[in-house]
Order: C-alpha cells, then structure tokens, then sequence
C-alpha cells in the first residue's frame, strides 16, 4: 500500500479548509503527518531519506519518476501540505527536500477544490493529490473513497 509523509506547515495545523485531515482519515497509519520545522526537521523523516526510502511528489522541470508509480516506486512519499507559497518556501528552506527524487503528476485533471485563492495552475489540493496518487498505485477504492470524503468536505 502506498505510505504517505504529509509534510504539514504549522499554519496549517489549524486551517479549518485543510484536506490533509482527509487523507490521514482515509489512510489511517498509511499516512503520517510531520510538522515542518525549519532548523529541526524531523529525526524519523531524515532517517528514512537517508536510507533512500523517500520520494517526493512536487512540480519539477527535472521529474525523475511520472504519477505512474512503479515497483521501483519509493517506499515513502512526501507530499508537502500547504498552501502553495508555503509549499515553496519550505522546499527552498529545507535541503533534504532538493535531493529527493521528484514524483510528478503529468496532465492532472482541473481541480475541484474551491476553498483556497492563488492557486496555481495545474495545482491541486493534498487530497486530491493524493487521490490520484492511489488510483496510479492501484489503490482506486481508497481513491475513490478519499475524493468522495473531499467532495463532502467542498459542499459543508
């Protein structure tokens, strides 16, 4: 089963429209949430970097690997949980992100998720991003479930 690090910024902790909640819901011990910390990153995280275990799914020009996750496919995937200027800020301040091998999702659909301004283009929330990361493992009634949760999460 594909084993999910969300790499959660403080502020986001809090946010009431955070999706990472639903993937953690969903996947239950699947998905581990990390809070980010600048100067101390977490001592487990960079142990399993440091084993090469550790994938990371963010854009990159340099994509060593599509969303067509295969068995070589890292044992964990990072996916970092903010809002997108965070998201950036904290990959820029945390060098052990940069030397990750890179997951890229190639052509996502448009995303459905409303709750959040300054999106980028192509971007899509946690949850989403997640959903679609286990329909390419082969996990769809987890996806399905998962975008079901964010659909009811969008219309409360």
């Amino acid at each position: 089963m594909l084993k999910i690090i969300l790499l959660t910024h403080s502020r986001e902790m809090d946010r009431a429209n955070n999706t990472g909640q639903l993937v953690k819901h969903v996947l239950g011990d699947s998905a581990r949430v990390v809070e980010w910390h600048r100067k101390q990153p977490d001592a487990e995280l960079l142990a399993a970097i440091e084993a090469g275990k550790v994938g990371l799914v963010f854009p990159s020009d340099n994509t060593t690997q599509e969303a067509g996750l295969s068995l070589a496919s890292p044992e964990y995937l990072v996916i970092i949980d903010a809002t997108w200027q965070e998201a950036r800020k904290m990959f820029n301040q945390s060098p052990y992100l940069k030397e990750l091998p890179k997951v890229s999702l190639v052509n996502p659909p448009k995303s459905i998720y409303p709750l959040r301004r300054n999106q980028i283009e192509g971007g899509l929330c946690t949850a989403e991003c997640v959903a679609l990361l286990l329909n390419h493992a082969g996990e769809s009634a987890l996806s399905t479930r998962l975008t079901e949760q964010l659909m009811t999460f969008i219309e409360r």
